[in-house]
């Protein structure tokens, strides 16, 4: 999503461009460099801009770091006015993106953000559908094309949906993990990419393009104001590849994951897959909010257990395998160290 003002910003010298893991595929620029032919014009001078040579860009499977495709794109979308960069039938003139980001920056919240954003994106091209759903605890962003892009299809479903996602995380200032995203396209050469772009499950040759997240995270508050939105449309591209540290729904995702799959998340490594991050990302962010994977893990195991304990006659160590146990000694241990009492002892005391 690039900036309103026409100002550029200050180009990043050599050891920036290279900087970082080079994951994002050369065929994102290969894409723009046929819109330039279509409109006959030349890219050297948005490539030379980011250090690509040209003949580079012809080999199938090359990659670049994030703040080359971010210089290339730059370049690109100023040379040829077109935001989209040859996506949609109709050029999006510079600002078009920073039009709706601002459109939107005045919701309570970010779900109806993302609605007025899906929105007011069909008043900018007819090429595509946008849409905003949700089904029980998921929402989804979903990208359903009217008019096939040709060989720019690819490029302008990553574009579009990498743009609402990192755009719905800045509204809330925090990380809005996918629980999955599709495509309605086959695998292209470079599927391991998307392992970085999208960071949950994702199938191919599906009906339409479609991104997936914990629809609780629609409720959170826009936590950005003008002068915000002023500073980040200065420099708004590295939204699409910046992740974002904080997950302001961590403690309440982990506390549901404890609850629902017990057996699969006996220890940090299992959690934190099932979360789609790292174990040393987990334990940090719970850290930052004030919690631990220790404190949040009894919380939600003693709850369990004394719901077992009180409604049911199930034995001790089905109790222990339910409430997240490895073993019915271990389950005692803790539950002596919760109430001073033994499961068994706790369970006859209660009974009326």
């Amino acid at each position: 999503m690039p900036s309103a003002p026409s100002r550029r910003p200050p180009p990043l010298d050599p050891a920036q461009l290279r900087a970082g893991p080079a994951i994002t595929p050369m065929a994102f620029v290969r894409a723009m460099v046929s819109a330039y032919g279509a409109r006959g014009m030349d890219p050297a001078q948005a490539l030379a801009s980011a250090q690509i040579p040209p003949e580079e860009v012809r080999k199938a499977d090359t990659r670049i770091t994030a703040a080359q495709m971010e210089a290339v794109s730059d370049a690109a979308m100023r040379e040829l006015d077109d935001e989209a960069l040859g996506c949609f039938t109709r050029p999006l003139p510079w600002g078009s993106y920073g039009m709706l980001a601002r459109a939107s920056l005045s919701a309570p919240t970010l779900g109806m953000a993302l609605r007025r954003w899906c929105r007011h994106h069909g008043l900018l091209t007819d090429d595509v559908a946008l849409s905003l759903e949700t089904a029980g605890e998921r929402a989804r962003i979903v990208m359903r094309p009217h008019r096939h892009p040709g060989p720019l299809a690819e490029f302008c479903v990553v574009s579009v949906l990498r743009n609402v996602h990192g755009l719905a995380s800045w509204y809330v200032d925090s990380r809005i993990p996918l629980q999955g995203a599709r495509f309605p396209y086959a695998p292209p050469v470079h599927v391991d990419a998307y392992r970085v772009l999208f960071d949950g499950p994702t199938a191919f040759e599906a009906d339409d393009a479609a991104i997936e997240f914990d629809a609780r995270y629609l409720a959170l508050p826009v936590r950005r104001d003008e002068t915000a939105m002023n500073q980040m449309l200065q420099r708004a591209l590295p939204l699409t590849v910046r992740s974002y540290r904080r997950d302001r729904l961590l403690v309440q995702r982990v506390r549901q994951a404890l609850a629902s799959q017990p057996l699969d998340t006996h220890n940090a490594d299992d959690l934190a897959a099932l979360l789609n991050v790292s174990a040393r990302t987990l334990h940090r962010q719970l850290k930052d909010e004030g919690a631990s994977l220790q404190a949040l893990k009894d919380e939600v195991r003693r709850q369990r257990a004394t719901e077992l304990l009180l409604r049911t006659r199930r034995p001790i160590k089905q109790v222990a395998q339910a409430s997240g146990f490895q073993n019915e000694k271990s389950f005692i241990r803790a539950f002596r160290g919760w109430t001073g009492r033994s499961p068994g002892e706790w369970r006859s005391e209660q009974a009326p």
